[in-house]
């Protein structure tokens, strides 16, 4: 089990600081078990996909939004590749105005330079200043468009291992018989538990998740036509269109109009 982002003395502490940030970097994926802390919990990935189960939601999650996670809530994390993340936790009677469900919210610039920000002050009491930003950080929570963006993770665990390898290469080609055959199942048993377990089709769960992606590669500026090629897209119109049905826009002008 990877180490704690910060102990669990500090992420149930009833004392200042009002926020503790922290911006972590690893070599490995992460994957954190089921827990739970008093302190509420903002997260994020600064790069890559992240699988995120919180209380009854489970959710994949682009490095252009984030998951809040109320105090006491339990959850889990796990990432697509190696680790690239940050997170920041709240006082817990500091969460009163903050959503009371978990939620994924869309990142603002503002947050990012905010949480880069408070990443350097470690676990100290804050002073004027640094209590100034880091009531910046609440506002944000409370105040960011909470979106139904992230993708349901189906609950059957051969399902959950399809949906996993898929998070990691959302460019992997395999039809829905190879990934059948892969997990050990019927065809037709897979079609219709992916229905049920995550409101998706097969097609459409794969065709989110590679969308998913393609929002963190625009946001870094990427072109609309890499994007295409790199998630296995056969030609760059079939991707804006997919795109556009998906969040009523172009990928060039979504996050003009989004973010």
């Amino acid at each position: 089990m990877p180490a704690a982002l910060i102990s669990p003395a500090e992420a149930s502490s009833a004392e200042d600081p009002l926020i503790v940030a922290v911006i972590r970097k690893e070599r490995e994926p992460r994957v954190t078990e089921r827990h739970g802390h008093a302190r509420g919990q903002l997260l994020g990935a600064t790069s890559g996909l992240l699988s995120v189960d919180a209380g009854t939601s489970q959710w994949v999650v682009p490095a252009t939004h984030a998951v809040w996670i109320p105090p006491n809530v339990p959850h889990g994390v796990r990432s697509h590749g190696p680790f690239a993340g940050w997170s920041v936790y709240v006082r817990e009677l500091a969460c009163i105005d903050l959503p009371e469900t978990p939620c994924i919210l869309a990142v603002s610039g503002l947050l990012r330079e905010v949480v880069a920000r408070a990443a350097g002050w470690g676990a100290k009491p804050l002073d004027q200043a640094q209590s100034r930003l880091a009531g910046v950080v609440l506002d944000e929570i409370q105040t960011l468009p909470r979106v139904a963006l992230g993708l349901p993770i189906p609950q059957d665990a051969r399902l959950r291992k399809i949906a996993q390898a898929l998070s990691d290469h959302p460019d992997d080609e395999r039809g829905l018989q190879a990934w059948a055959t892969w997990v050990g199942m019927a065809p037709r048993t897979l079609t219709r538990r992916f229905v049920v377990e995550t409101g998706f089709s097969f097609t459409e769960w794969r065709q989110r998740v590679r969308l998913l992606r393609a929002l963190e590669m625009l946001a870094a500026d990427m072109s609309v036509t890499r994007v295409a090629l790199e998630l296995g897209y056969e030609n760059v119109s079939a991707f804006i269109a997919l795109f556009r049905r998906t969040f009523g826009v172009t990928p060039g002008r979504y996050f003009a109009n989004c973010l």
